[in-house]
């Protein structure tokens, strides 16, 4: 259970990542030349650098979402019962495990178009990182400075969808999801006229009736419509570190709450970390659910060169500034 938000007029993408247990999570910057190693193509020996968030097997980056130093952002969602992955590959199209997209789209292209291309000839194949490890169901967001698509992967093959409203969750598949925002057209961030009954005295009674039936629960449809709405109408200011802080807010928004939404196994779904990566000053900012505190991990010249994985460990503890009065 995720949401994902793209701003690609603004360079700005991210996620809340909802589970309920931790992946050895960290943010990992793949420098240009640590091979990338597929298991039917070629290794990529030089590409763009990566910063996302990761677990690291095997001197390998398994990330869940990461952006490149060129501008290009991906995210991985969960989509069970109706993402679809073949049992075998195929000759004559570029076979791929579902944990290789990101680094080879991100290693490799520079925009969502060239993206959207390179993925057109791609077959997913039911193959894990290694025995041992899960399969996610998974459709992915991905965005770029020219425009953002999604990406879904059916019984019949990979399809592909303008991403208009720069936001993806979970079920049901895409196009369900932007129809359903059809009826919500009504809604608005202004306070509404009295279209119910004119001539009948209907007082505001507060701020924020436009918005009313906006939903509000963790569903994936129900943080799909919030978010969508958020996004649409978020006013952003000129400074940079406030358009990251109203980012925050939007992905805030819709978290899920420790204790709120509760799995049939008997544990807590929560946001276990939300980030948004700045790609034009190339920074990835994060919260973990128990830190409130934004840190913030630079991608640099230094740390996308050379062939060592980058791994910084999760500040996952509270965090207070303390003020003193004068």
């Amino acid at each position: 259970m995720c949401t994902s938000i793209a701003f690609w007029d603004r360079g700005l993408f991210g996620r809340n990542l909802d589970l309920e247990y931790h992946f050895g999570e960290q943010v990992v910057i793949t420098p240009r030349d640590h091979a990338l190693i597929f298991h039917h193509r070629a290794p990529l020996a030089h590409h763009h650098a990566l910063i996302g968030m990761a677990s690291v097997a095997q001197n390998t980056a398994l990330y869940a979402e990461a952006a490149n130093e060129k501008g290009l952002y991906m995210a991985g969602l969960y989509f069970p019962g109706n993402a679809h992955y073949f049992a075998d590959p195929a000759p004559d199209v570029l076979n791929l495990a579902p944990y290789e997209l990101i680094p080879l789209v991100l290693g490799s292209c520079t925009t969502a178009a060239e993206a959207r291309t390179l993925l057109a000839g791609v077959r997913l194949v039911a193959q894990p990182f290694a025995p041992g490890y899960p399969l996610a169901a998974l459709h992915w967001q991905v965005a770029g400075p020219d425009g953002s698509f999604i990406m879904e992967p059916r019984e019949d093959g990979l399809h592909f969808y303008d991403d208009t409203v720069g936001v993806l969750t979970n079920n049901p598949p895409y196009p369900y999801q932007r129809m359903n925002l059809n009826n919500y057209r009504g809604l608005s961030p202004r306070t509404p006229d009295n279209t119910f009954a004119p001539g009948l005295d209907l007082p505001v009674y507060g701020q924020g009736l436009g918005g009313l039936g906006l939903p509000g629960d963790a569903s994936p449809m129900s943080r799909f419509v919030k978010a969508a709405f958020l996004r649409q109408n978020a006013v952003f200011p000129d400074e940079r570190p406030a358009q990251v802080t109203q980012f925050f807010h939007l992905l805030d928004a819709v978290s899920m709450v420790r204790g709120s939404v509760i799995t049939p196994e008997g544990r807590c779904d929560e946001t276990t970390y939300a980030c948004c990566i700045d790609t034009r000053e190339g920074v990835y900012y994060y919260h973990t659910y128990d830190s409130g505190c934004l840190h913030a991990v630079r991608l640099t010249e230094e740390t996308a060169s050379g062939t060592a994985l980058r791994c910084l460990p999760l500040a996952d503890n509270p965090q207070f500034v303390f003020d003193t009065p004068q």
